[in-house]
Parts: structure tokens; sequence; C-alpha cells
């Protein structure tokens, strides 16, 4: 018997990975691909376009929903949606519809190329989505990766990065994270602690490379009770530490990495207030994170932000934003809690 519920225990871990979901986008009840698809048919046709139809149905399905549609789509106007909501949209509206069109994974996967490809590299995206997202995400993206740009994310990124940062990305994308065990290993915490300072804190200079194994390679829940231990040992905790040790993007990299491992919902309600009061709103960002979270962990998102900043993430959103792009945003968070 015990064999059976170990058994069964993996099989739900493997298969939901080890993150609960708290989507705030979820399966339409009632759904129909061919009713929504002609709905849209209609808003692309109609003179000025009908954006808020487009909003209403796009924001409320899933993305397996959408996909259906897009088949109905092509059914009926036997031409391809996707194409023809490029042609009908633009602008900010456009980019998070698009977005839409796309799996989690998809567009977690387009999001990196894009910061990679061309002259320069946009280390904030880069950071941001290779340091918050779980080992069982990044499994998904880097074959996604190789689906659609035919090459290896590892290869992509080393060859845009450099030095301790290009190791420490290099680490997170070769996925070897432990699976949270249900034994806590006190010993084996307390190990880590100690390395962790001795690399770091304890010394003149800093061993990097102990600092990369030991934080991509350990459980989350087990580097949570590290970090605890680790104010133990060091004057300073773990983020204060980072910021005392290294400089850069490899600074920012690890801080990322412990804020995830910490609160992941409350760093990426952290990164959106961040983005709309920033000066000229970082939309990309805002919308990076509505779109790659809405089908993952935005309800939580949504439920830190509220009590981080004391105002509901819509309300911030109907302050900062405007017209159809407001819409969508509002669309894809639900009503305000």
């Amino acid at each position: 018997m015990a064999m059976v519920s170990e058994f069964l225990g993996q099989l739900s871990l493997n298969i939901g990975g080890q993150d609960p979901l708290f989507p705030t986008v979820v399966p339409a009840p009632d759904f129909d691909p061919d009713k929504d698809a002609a709905r849209i048919e209609t808003a692309i046709k109609t003179k000025g376009v009908d954006e808020q139809t487009i909003i209403d149905v796009l924001t409320k399905r899933t993305y397996a929903q959408r996909r259906e549609i897009a088949f109905a789509y092509e059914r009926r106007a036997k031409k391809d949606m996707i194409s023809a909501l490029k042609g009908a949209l633009s602008g900010s509206l456009e980019t998070v519809i698009l977005g839409l069109m796309k799996s989690t994974a998809q567009f977690d996967a387009s999001e990196i190329k894009t910061s990679i490809k061309g002259l320069g590299t946009d280390e904030e995206t880069l950071i941001e989505i290779l340091c918050s997202r779980s080992n069982d995400e990044l499994v998904e993206i880097k074959k996604v990766y190789k689906e659609l740009f035919k090459k290896e994310l590892d290869k992509d990124v080393a060859g845009d990065t450099s030095g301790n940062f290009a190791k420490l990305l290099l680490a997170l994308v070769q996925t070897k994270r432990a699976e949270p065990s249900s034994i806590t290993d006190y010993e084996k915490i307390d190990e880590d602690a100690r390395a962790l300072y001795d690399a770091g804190i304890k010394i003149k200079g800093t061993d990097v490379a102990t600092w990369i194994s030991i934080m991509s390679e350990r459980s989350v829940p087990h580097l949570q009770k590290v970090f605890q231990k680790y104010k133990s040992y060091s004057p300073y905790d773990m983020q204060e530490s980072i910021v005392k040790e290294v400089k850069g993007d490899l600074q920012t990299s690890f801080l990322v990495l412990v804020q995830c491992f910490e609160n992941k919902q409350l760093y990426f309600a952290k990164r959106l207030n961040e983005a709309m009061k920033s000066k000229g709103a970082k939309e990309k960002m805002v919308t990076r994170i509505i779109v790659s979270r809405c089908e993952v962990d935005l309800r939580k998102i949504c439920s830190e932000y509220k009590s981080c900043f004391g105002q509901s993430l819509q309300q911030t959103i109907m302050e900062h934003t405007k017209g159809d792009y407001q819409k969508v945003l509002l669309g894809l968070c639900g009503p305000g809690q």
C-alpha cells in the first residue's frame, strides 16, 4: 500500500508540477467554439472593429479553449484567426491578444527569444523569466523553445551572456532542481546554510560556484529553511548578503531567485507595482506578467498585491492604464477582491 500511495504522490507531483495553480483565467462553462468563432468573425468585420467583443471572448477562455476557437474560425472564415486578429488590432491590445494565442510555455519561450535576439540583450526580461519559473515550467519552456526556434535554449543563453551571470542562468536551464521531499533533512539544511556563509560573507571575495550549485539544485522548501538557518551564521540575511557580495546582473539574478523562493507571487506583485508606477509605465513588463501568469498564479498575485499595497491590482490598472489596454488587462485579472 505504501508503494501505491508513494507512486500516486509522485504522479500528482510530476503531472501538476510542484506549484499549486491559482489562475484568474479558468475554462468557460458551456463553451461553444463555433459560437465564439462567429462572434470574433463579426467583431473583426465590424466597421472600426468591435474590440470589446474580442476582449470579452478571449480573456474569458483558457488557452486550450482559444485554440479550439481558432480551429472553428478557420473552418468558418477559411482564414487564420491569428492573422485576422493581427490585421484588425494594433498597439498594446494587439500585443496582449496575440500573447493569449500562445500557450504559457510558448509565450515564455518567445519572450526569452525576443530578449536575446538582435543587438544587446534585454537582461531584465531574461532574468525575470529564468529566475522565477519553476523547474517544471523550465523543462516545458526548453522543449517548446526547441520546437519553435530549432535551437537549444542553453546554447542561445550561453551565446548571449558571460561570466558568472551566464553560469547561473545555465545552471537554472539545466533544470537539476530536486523535487520537494516529504522528509526534512535538518543536517543538509545546516550544511547548505553554512556553505553559503563560508562561500561569501565569511571570506574575502565570493565563491560564486557554491552559491550557484546550492540555489539551482535544491528544492524550494529546502532552500526556504536554508535561508532561515543562514541567519544564525551570518549577520546579514540572504538578500543583504547578495547585495554585499556580488554586483550587476548576477546580483539581480540571485535576488530574483531568493525573492521567488521566499514568495514568488509577492515578487510579481512588486514588479507589477513598480512597472505601473514608474515614469513611462513599463507596459511590456505589465503585459508579460499578466499574460504569462493568468493561467498559473495571477489570483494569488492579486491577493499579495492587495495585502502589500493596500489597493487591488485592478484599482492600480484603472489608475495607470487606459482604453482597450486597460479593458483587456482587467478582463484577465477578473473582478477585484
